[in-house]
């Protein structure tokens, strides 16, 4: 046995750290974790791992099979900016029984993906890297009772605020607030939140993320984002969980709330997750080409494939009941299954920032950030493959402004679904292109289905919406 521990426990000492906080992601895409003191950090826990109540977590196991292990991955140690004295660390879930890897670990997933992507001989490596948008809130309330539901969310920023309430440093609201969908790059002092994206760039880079730039975004409210350099596939699924908790934590600190809600505001812009993605081989960027946009022919089908299965990719792209208030047509959402060079209204884009070669790729647009990275990331490249193997075509480029459109020719244009229900049947009947090389098993789609039905789909269409009385309470 190998000095597994070793980088780890040298990296405890080093930064006076006396716990590890093991961390592992739950089927729908969230953080848990465990904290060890360091006399339990040893070869075994590397090896052969820690064990955990596998019921207790969303999406895993029944209860009469519930002991599971936790084996803690070495190259993601850091030490933890929000935890005292305490290294975090990333692990892989595994079976005790079936002494192997966990089919519902989501982790397990992008590393299936991976290995695929190279058993196909398309390409050794894939690259991602998600423009992920988010708001902080002053505070947020919110609740469901037999009788009663309501939120309320305030924001210094927000366009709705009545001026009365005190601004942070304690005196008056001076007003500067962005107004509806003119958020995009205002300077301070209509940006409040410059100093808190940089605290949590300074707080990602700690956790080895590379931050290109951040900015805020169109919305009111304080929506905002920060932009990383693409990196593989599993390493990016991993810098999203990481992204995410550095944003929540950072504005905790400031006494805020941040969320990536996909549309927690009505009138305004929704929070999405637009996917730059490309396949290389043997370091030849494998999408520039002499066709449409620059684009190669490889480049194109694989692009056929996210439009050809973009209905069910939605289903784990776009997972969440909430994401369909923010794709609705007609209104600034990339409802419309098409390719584009510049056009931000398709769902498939083609950036056109730069004529160099390495820069070819693609932007998916739909996706929104209350996705599960790891399984997002390798159905969109399942997605891609199967179209590259089937070549299939992306259709015409639709370079028109797509939400200027008659209603009758908008009607002509496949549409991503309308609701998360509609999203989960067309994955139950298109999901084969996922199945290849066992990457999703058809046991992890179906857990996935029925806990999204069961939590979603059907608790909401038993509860009365406030909206509801407003439209109907005089019937």
């Amino acid at each position: 046995m190998a000095n597994e521990a070793a980088h780890v426990l040298q990296m405890m000492k080093d930064n006076n750290c006396d716990h590890l906080d093991i961390k592992f992601t739950d089927v729908p895409g969230t953080w848990q974790h465990l904290g060890l003191p360091i006399n339990e950090v040893n070869d075994d826990l590397f090896v052969k791992g820690t064990g955990f109540d596998g019921s207790s977590i969303r999406g895993f196991q029944v209860i009469n099979e519930s002991d599971m292990l936790l084996v803690p991955d070495a190259s993601t140690a850091t030490a933890d900016p929000f935890i005292e004295r305490t290294v975090s660390i990333i692990a892989d879930v595994r079976d005790p029984v079936a002494e192997g890897d966990y089919s519902r670990d989501p982790r397990y997933i992008a590393r299936k993906a991976e290995k695929h992507l190279k058993a196909s001989g398309v390409g050794d490596v894939s690259y991602w890297g998600p423009e992920i948008e988010f708001f902080i809130f002053d505070s947020v309330r919110f609740d469901q009772t037999a009788h009663s539901s309501y939120y309320y969310v305030d924001s210094e920023e927000g366009i709705w605020n009545s001026g009365n309430e005190k601004a942070l440093d304690g005196g008056m609201n001076l007003g500067y607030r962005p107004r509806h969908k003119q958020g995009y790059f205002p300077a301070p002092p209509l940006d409040t939140q410059t100093s808190i994206r940089n605290e949590c760039v300074r707080e990602m880079q700690k956790f080895g993320i590379v931050v290109e730039k951040h900015h805020h975004e169109v919305a009111t409210g304080g929506q905002g984002e920060i932009d990383m350099r693409y990196d593989s596939l599993l390493k990016m699924a991993d810098n999203v969980m990481a992204y995410k908790y550095v944003v929540r934590n950072v504005a905790r600190c400031h006494g805020k709330v941040a969320t990536f809600m996909p549309k927690p505001l009505f009138g305004d812009n929704g929070t999405g997750m637009h996917t730059h993605q490309s396949i290389w081989k043997a370091g030849d960027p494998l999408f520039a080409g002499d066709k449409y946009a620059g684009f190669s022919e490889l480049g194109l089908n694989y692009v056929g494939g996210l439009l050809h299965h973009g209905r069910a990719l939605m289903a784990l792209l776009a997972p969440t009941s909430n994401s369909y208030k923010r794709l609705v047509p007609g209104f600034e959402a990339p409802t419309i299954l098409a390719l584009s060079a510049r056009n931000r209204s398709a769902a498939a884009r083609i950036p056109m920032y730069f004529s160099d070669r390495k820069a070819k790729r693609i932007e998916f647009r739909p996706p929104d950030p209350s996705c599960n990275p790891y399984l997002a990331f390798s159905a969109m490249l399942m997605a891609g493959l199967d179209g590259i193997e089937k070549g299939l075509d992306p259709g015409q480029p639709l370079d028109a402004d797509l939400y200027e459109l008659p209603a009758r020719e908008v009607a002509k244009l496949r549409q991503v679904p309308s609701s998360l229900e509609a999203a989960l049947a067309a994955l139950e009947e298109d999901h084969d292109f996922l199945t290849k090389g066992g990457v999703f098993t058809e046991d992890m789609l179906e857990a996935w289905i029925q806990f999204k039905r069961e939590t979603e789909v059907d608790a909401l269409r038993l509860r009365p919406h406030p909206y509801e009385f407003y439209l109907s309470f005089d019937a």
